[in-house]
């Protein structure tokens, strides 16, 4: 069974919060007393962030521009997801934007899984690794269709850990390009629907049964693929290894928190589970913040935002654009999610049907998640830079 699964984009709506509960901004955002301090809404606009997990498939120059007027880095990714445009297409449009921003524009390569397991797979796959690295991609992606979907020449599936990838994992990680892996789906994939946590993917499964792994006891549980993937990770422990979506525990800061300490090579993105993070900080607000504040120099601020060239035919486009366009709606979900961060303030989130208060995290920590650990681990540089106020 084709397993091509996308989310629902997260649809907020803010709430005003009095305007006490707003931090007031110092001027010296190095300080270390400031650094304790929360962050405002204001602050959005003049500090730098990086997106850590972003699509961006169109020839054009609306995800650059928004990027340059919000005060974000990208780092697209392309995916072998049969939504988007074909893997040659996504590597023309990357390089040619990076070409046009490259202090701003960054780029992840991947490969396709045709003819895995075939004479020479391994060696093409490679040399395409490294044209990419030529061209600038800064890290390799592997994408859920390995353990969900994908089979050898024998009917087998495939899963993360099998030594038939091995060449490939040696050369990422001599190579030294983090690997991006996206392993599983969201657990709500795998639970009843009155046992979902949130909204949006109670509705997204219920109209599409034939992505509601629930119904399909056939196919590999939930454990088995993270076990794979976690095989994979202990035994390349030189090897930058970043968890895309929370590397998929994101319905539990504990389990997050057994994976980071087992792994110590492991970083986590958030693209397109802030809601799964929110439902645990609604009931459990410290525990979250906790969690940000303890494995700070472990997460990157990501979003999943796509541009890719609207697809009648696509099953779903993630995330689905709004009627004010990609712009609006990129500009819209890194303001909300800034809320969140780094503010205490509340805001409406229509997947849980509640009012999320923010976090409030440290600046501090805000720094490292928003900006300064995506440079370590993508781009090599130090730890501990925080987030310089844009020039």
């Amino acid at each position: 069974m084709r397993l091509f699964l996308t989310m629902l984009a997260l649809s907020v709506a803010v709430v005003a919060a009095p305007a006490c509960a707003q931090a007031t901004a110092g001027d010296a955002a190095g300080d270390a007393g400031q650094a304790a301090q929360p962050y405002s809404e204001a602050d959005f606009d003049r500090v730098r962030k990086f997106d850590a997990h972003v699509h961006d498939n169109v020839g054009t120059r609306e995800f650059l521009d928004i990027a340059k007027k919000d005060g974000f880095e990208v780092l697209s990714i392309n995916v072998d997801y049969p939504d988007f445009p074909p893997l040659a297409d996504q590597a023309r449009i990357a390089v040619a934007h990076r070409k046009i921003d490259p202090a701003r524009f960054h780029f992840s390569t991947t490969f396709s899984m045709d003819d895995f397991g075939q004479w020479g797979w391994a060696e093409q796959v490679n040399a395409g690794i490294a044209k990419a690295r030529s061209e600038g991609a800064v890290a390799v992606k592997v994408w859920k269709n390995i353990g969900m979907v994908d089979e050898d020449a024998d009917g087998q599936r495939v899963f993360l850990d099998d030594p038939r990838f091995e060449p490939v994992w040696a050369y990422a990680e001599q190579s030294g390009l983090p690997l991006i892996a996206h392993q599983g789906e969201p657990y709500n994939c795998w639970l009843p629907l009155d046992q979902m946590t949130t909204e949006n993917d109670r509705a997204y499964f219920s109209a599409h049964p034939e992505y509601y792994m629930y119904l399909h006891p056939e196919e590999p549980s939930y454990e088995q693929i993270m076990a794979a993937r976690d095989r994979l990770v202990a035994f390349h422990p030189k090897m930058s290894v970043v968890g895309a979506h929370l590397a998929s525990l994101e319905w539990s800061v504990d389990r997050m928190s057994v994976f980071l300490d087992r792994f110590p090579n492991a970083t986590l993105d958030m693209a397109a589970r802030m809601s799964q993070i929110q439902y645990q900080s609604v009931r459990d607000p410290q525990k979250v913040r906790d969690f940000f504040i303890k494995y700070q120099d472990r997460i990157m601020y990501a979003t999943d935002l796509t541009h890719s060239p609207a697809d009648p035919n696509a099953k779903a486009q993630n995330p689905p654009v709004g009627n004010d366009g990609f712009a609006a709606e990129a500009d819209r979900v890194w303001r909300s999610d800034w809320r969140y961060l780094a503010t205490p303030l509340s805001q409406r989130v229509d997947a849980l049907d509640a009012d999320v208060p923010g976090l409030a995290l440290p600046r501090g920590v805000i720094d490292k998640i928003y900006y300064s650990n995506a440079r370590r681990v993508f781009l090599g540089e130090g730890a501990g830079e925080g987030a310089p106020k844009q020039s």
